[in-house]
């Protein structure tokens, strides 16, 4: 891929989310803006003829598994998620939260255990921020203590949202 970076959308019913691919993956998933919804869409269309084959497919996994998460569903197979120029703790953090399957969670906490740093709650709380693929590397099914909602990047009315299509209870 020669381009650096290639934007698609991905139109959902909770508004359109962008994807930002590298050559090596999934780079980031922007949240859809609420009020650009119709009028981004309309801006972003593609030719999908332009778009290097592989992209394509990356695409077509990262909608499918968004669509599901969105659902409530386990979100399936992921395309290559593209890390580079993040921390080693950082990816630690979120290898862990792929591990946790829908409708279930973890406290900070545990996550910080479970990567092997009992100590590093408030980091690990730094890494879910910093996560650049909300929804599918799945930072809303990380609580504070207690089972208290905590911090959210996308905004707490997501995170009820997507933790309520889970079943999810605070």
């Amino acid at each position: 891929m020669k381009n650096p970076l290639v934007t698609i959308p991905i139109e959902t019913s909770d508004g359109n989310f962008i994807a930002h691919y590298s050559e090596n993956g999934l780079a980031d998933l922007a949240w859809p803006e609420k009020k650009k919804r119709k009028a981004e869409s309309e801006k972003r269309k593609l030719n999908a003829a332009a778009l290097p084959v592989q992209v394509l497919r990356w695409h077509k996994l990262t909608t499918e598994a968004l669509k599901k998460t969105l659902a409530g569903r386990e979100t399936g197979k992921l395309p290559p998620l593209d890390w580079n120029g993040k921390t080693e703790f950082q990816k630690s953090v979120w290898r862990e939260m792929l591990k946790i399957p829908a409708g279930e969670t973890k406290s900070y906490g545990e996550v910080a255990a479970a990567i092997g740093n009992a100590k590093a709650v408030r980091a690990v709380g730094g890494a879910c921020g910093a996560n650049p693929i909300p929804v599918l590397v799945p930072c809303h099914r990380i609580l504070a203590a207690n089972k208290k909602i905590g911090g959210f990047s996308g905004g707490l009315e997501w995170k009820r949202d997507l933790s309520a299509r889970e079943g999810i209870k605070f």
